[in-house]
């Protein structure tokens, strides 16, 4: 497996890194950890609109760039190394408009797509439920068929960019007699109609980047769904591909990484700088090793992708190779940092900007997001290893 990056493209890697190290001397934002999920700054991505970065793979007839997935990773690659504030329209640019360009009607592409481009829509994920999280298809959310509207009731939670999405795009349960996994819709809509109701979910590291969405007599247009009736399960099995395929699943916390190198060579013990100690050098060796493993294997999956093929194998190894990678990131640089990297950015004596006590808290939770790694490595026993299910 050979990658090589075209003259291109390692101009365009440059271009970003010099815009992104532009907008820090700005002070338009500093660089933080999960800054690609919790980062909330519309200006910074309608900054990203004007450069035309946004929807950068999609058709040009419809407001993008028609570029390569692999321009697109090293974009995303570039805006994680430096913990810019993407949230805003992460979601929308990873997987929404790619799913609308898919499974949508020529109508919804017009509607929505120039919207995201345009740094405007500002798309939150409706999958999860209380009482269906991995387990999908278990969902109790209903959107009930009355005239030319659909009637939605029912709740999501953990719905990532939840609190300041303007759009959500959801699954909805539209036939209750079927088997569960084929009695399920997609729809995609405003989230100012009367009857939704959001609130914010303060997580462990005090961040309101998800919420819980309440949807009580919801009444939306059929033109509302997207793709076909009852099949919304399948379609969306083939987007959590590109959900767990991104760089962010590795880079997320690469603020930290900087930061916990250069904190090693600034930091003395007896006079020495403590990069020197050959127990903190050894973890930081392997954690660099590891890193760019993680950043072959993401690298691999863009290279299916642009043979046109979803990732589901590529992705799945992918993600539960890189969540584990970031939890031992987190967990090093707390050793490294000691007792005093326990506190929040907020304190004066916390150590590099308070990025190890967040990382370490929010690592938690990485090998959730997405799909669990539990099932994660199902996928990959039972369509990578072509071995049984589980009985």
């Amino acid at each position: 497996m050979e990658f090589e990056f075209t003259t291109e493209q390692i101009l365009f890697r440059q271009e970003v890194r010099e815009f992104l190290e532009t907008e820090i001397s700005l002070g338009t934002f500093q660089p933080k950890c999960d800054a690609w999920i919790q980062g909330y700054s519309p200006e910074f991505t309608k900054k990203l609109s004007q450069k035309g970065w946004i929807g950068l793979t999609w058709p040009v007839e419809y407001g993008g760039q028609g570029r390569s997935h692999t321009d697109r990773l090293i974009l995303t690659e570039e805006m994680l190394r430096y913990g810019a504030p993407a949230a805003c329209h992460w979601f929308a640019d990873r997987q929404i408009g790619g799913a609308v360009l898919r499974y949508g009607t020529e109508e919804q592409k017009r509607w929505i797509l120039p919207k995201i481009i345009a740094g405007e829509a500002y798309v939150g994920l409706g999958l999860s439920e209380p009482e269906a999280g991995s387990d999908l298809a278990s969902l109790r959310t209903k959107a009930t068929e009355d005239g030319d509207e659909y009637i939605i009731d029912g709740q999501k939670m953990w719905t990532s960019c939840g609190v300041f999405m303007n759009h959500i795009y959801m699954v909805a349960r539209t036939d209750p007699e079927a088997p569960q996994h084929r009695g399920i819709s997609e729809f995609i809509l405003e989230t100012d109609r009367p009857g939704i109701t959001i609130t914010p979910t303060i997580d462990i590291t005090g961040s309101t980047a998800w919420a819980e969405v309440f949807f009580d007599n919801v009444k939306i247009p059929k033109s509302s769904l997207i793709g076909e009736k009852n099949r919304g399960f399948y379609q969306v099995v083939n987007q959590l591909d590109y959900e767990r395929a991104g760089m962010e699943r590795l880079m997320g916390n690469y603020p930290l990484f900087d930061a916990i190198l250069k904190f090693t060579k600034e930091t003395k013990r007896h006079g020495k700088p403590i990069c020197e100690d050959t127990f903190i050098r050894q973890k930081l060796a392997q954690l660099q090793i590891e890193f760019e493993v993680g950043r072959l294997m993401i690298y691999k999956v863009i290279s299916v992708m642009e043979e046109g093929h979803a990732p589901n194998v590529e992705a799945a190894k992918a993600k539960a190779y890189s969540t584990a990678f970031e939890r031992r990131l987190a967990s090093v640089s707390m050793d490294i940092l000691g007792m005093y990297g326990q506190l929040w950015a907020e304190s004066k004596y916390a150590p590099i900007a308070g990025l190890g006590s967040h990382s370490y808290l929010a690592s938690t939770g990485y090998s959730l997001q997405a799909g669990t790694s539990e099932v994660l490595k199902n996928i990959i026993a039972s369509r990578g290893l072509g071995l049984p299910s589980a009985s």
